[in-house]
């Protein structure tokens, strides 16, 4: 039988999964490249492992939410991602989803503790 650490940690990763995809969608108004993207991701204390990461650039890239660029200007050629115009439309959606989301949950809560 699990116990209680091994079943928190399932539901945490089932909670993030989601909430990590809007908070990438949401850095990526503007071009980054992966590492930065960690970095900022983690100054906003949303630590993510790149691991993690490079797997849902590719995966929202090649469903067209994301665009890439490569840029070969430095020494070390870095990859670029940016939301695509259906990206917008997305992360638009997802966050006003969220906000309700958020609200009814608050409530939930809310109604729980009294």
């Amino acid at each position: 039988m699990e116990n209680k650490t091994d079943f928190m940690n399932a539901f945490l990763i089932e909670l993030k999964r989601g909430t990590l995809t809007l908070a990438v969608l949401s850095q990526l108004k503007n071009p980054e490249y992966g590492y930065s993207l960690l970095e900022k991701l983690l100054q906003q204390n949303l630590p993510m492992e790149s691991s993690t990461l490079y797997p849902l650039l590719r995966r929202l890239e090649k469903q067209g939410i994301l665009d890439s660029e490569w840029d070969t200007t430095e020494t070390r050629p870095r990859k670029y991602y940016k939301r695509s115009a259906f990206g917008d439309e997305i992360y638009h959606a997802l966050v006003k989803e969220w906000m309700q989301t958020v609200q009814i949950m608050d409530e939930i809560i809310e109604e729980e503790k009294r």
